[in-house]
């Protein structure tokens, strides 16, 4: 496999190209294989066998936009896998790191693993994995763009700088390794940030507001575009 990174629009149709291989990855663990089967004894989430127990079942319906059923089926999912309800860093580091067994990915699952991570724990719960899935399969553009944005915004304070922008690009080409194309250069992360401050830092004073992200990406018919991607893949 060989990615050739293009230089206009990166930034933000790299993270979500990304993201979706984490939904990927969830999928192989059985996470989000949704079947209509006939559960109609499984009135709520079953809690007796786990060390944190969620949210009731209406509670997430009415915070998600997955149906009954399809909750029931990823809570089965999820406690199969995650007998505690809990998934911890390192835990997910260890899992997402497989898909990119000639880089490094611990750095980007940092990052990704924080965008789940709603409460700040250091756990993601059954809640924060399917309030988040809901958001990328099922939000609205302007969600789906506030998520992104979330992951960007390394420290949460609500603005996007340079140096969070860097470390995001130079996460991504450190767990992509050699499989990127044609060979990287060492300022190409700078480049991109470069690039992607020009054309979403509409004042110029040196930092991205949700406002400004939101507006240009909405603008972008290649962003747009690339938030399809979610679409159907449960």
């Amino acid at each position: 496999m060989s990615v050739r990174w293009e230089t206009e629009g990166l930034q933000t149709v790299g993270i979500v190209c990304l993201v979706i291989m984490f939904l990927k990855l969830m999928h192989l663990l059985g996470l989000i294989d949704i079947t209509e089967t006939d559960d109609s004894s499984d009135s709520d989430l079953e809690l007796s066998t786990v060390r944190h127990q969620p949210e009731g079942l209406d509670q997430l319906q009415a915070q998600t936009k997955f149906t009954r059923k399809e909750l029931q089926s990823l809570y089965r999912g999820f406690k199969n896998e995650c007998p505690s309800g809990l998934v911890d860093e390192e835990t997910f580091k260890s899992i997402y790191s497989q898909f990119f067994p000639q880089g490094d990915a611990t750095t980007y699952a940092h990052f990704l693993f924080n965008a789940f991570d709603m409460d700040r724990s250091g756990s993601i719960r059954f809640e924060d994995f399917v309030i988040g899935l809901s958001v990328l399969l099922r939000g609205s553009v302007t969600e789906k763009l506030n998520w992104a944005f979330n992951l960007y915004d390394i420290n949460k304070d609500g603005y996007i700088t340079k140096e969070e922008m860097l470390a995001i690009m130079k996460s991504i080409y450190d767990m992509m390794g050699r499989y990127t194309y044609p060979c990287v250069r060492d300022d190409a992360p700078s480049e991109h940030v470069d690039k992607f401050f020009q054309k979403m830092d509409r004042n110029r004073d040196g930092v991205v507001t949700i406002e400004e992200f939101i507006e240009t990406c909405q603008k972008d018919e290649n962003i747009m575009n690339s938030m399809q991607l979610f679409e159907n893949v449960i």
